[in-house]
């Protein structure tokens, strides 16, 4: 059992959870996630872990109220506790001195990349932040990325804050000025992440993108988590999370993601039916 020590609303439907976990919290690196289940009936859905304090024994990660589980888990409260928390899984980020490093989040994919920003930078790179997100409201961790790398821009699709646009145009306009970018790491929506490939690319960039398939057990052996990356089959959990955003085959991928689209859909509406529509307020809600 894992107790909830902090919750705290960021953003619609977006929230960031303290838990107590102290073996986790030991081991943890940059690009680890976790496994969680949140009782003896609840599927097991899998966590980028975005900060940890080993002193305490805590580890921070957010959860996007979306789907079933993660609607669930947006209703409990400090001093509920998780049944299950696994990890740290999968492979950590590689933290070197690379030269200047473009680290690109979209949405809910910058509290995954905050902790290889402030790695990275803690190593001697120059780490250029580039935050995506739809409005000005579901700009996430800001303030963090600032204090974690040398340079943030923010970009919002409707141009309610920072710059109105795609985080690939920013980092276009860098790319056209000719400024030094010995790597970009991009994490997000699958359609971000490809683009970013796909800009990168004829510029022989090298683009690591952070994957996060259907998984279920998290150490490589259901396979569901099975990605196709330089025409080579690939699980997540173990050969990644991280790869050659320019090896990746994304449509084979977006094409796995709506598999189950129907059941995930299916349970959602039942979980609301069944608490009474209770969890439709959580993209509203402030509280703690």
């Amino acid at each position: 059992m894992f107790k909830i020590l902090g919750k705290e609303f960021l953003a619609s439907q977006v929230f960031r959870y303290l838990i107590e976990a102290p073996d986790i919290a030991r081991k943890a690196l940059p690009g680890h996630f976790v496994i969680i289940r949140l009782d003896e009936v609840g599927e097991r859905i899998p966590i980028t872990i975005s900060d940890t304090d080993p002193a305490t024994g805590t580890l921070t990660f957010f959860v996007q109220a979306v789907g079933k589980t993660s609607l669930e888990m947006s209703l409990m409260s400090v001093g509920d506790f998780i049944l299950d928390v696994v990890g740290p899984l999968g492979n950590p980020s590689e933290i070197d001195l690379f030269g200047t490093v473009v680290l690109v989040g979209g949405g809910f994919g910058i509290a995954a990349i905050h902790p290889i920003a402030r790695a990275l930078t803690q190593a001697g790179n120059k780490t250029i932040s580039i935050l995506g997100a739809q409005t000005k409201e579901r700009v996430i961790l800001e303030e963090e990325m600032k204090n974690a790398s040398t340079e943030v821009h923010v970009v919002t699709d409707d141009g309610s804050y920072g710059t109105k646009g795609r985080v690939t145009n920013i980092l276009q306009s860098m790319i056209e000025k000719e400024e030094p970018i010995d790597r970009v790491i991009a994490i997000g929506p699958l359609v971000m992440m490809k683009a970013v490939a796909d800009l990168t690319r004829p510029y022989g960039i090298a683009t690591l993108v952070s994957l996060n398939p259907i998984m279920i057990d998290g150490t490589g052996m259901c396979g569901a988590c099975r990605v196709t990356v330089g025409g080579e089959m690939k699980f997540a959990c173990v050969d990644g999370p991280e790869f050659d955003g320019h090896a990746v085959d994304f449509e084979g991928l977006l094409n796995r993601l709506k598999s189950y689209v129907p059941e995930e859909t299916e349970a959602k509406e039942k979980y609301l039916q069944d608490t009474g529509g209770a969890c439709r307020h959580v993209e509203t809600s402030r509280a703690t």
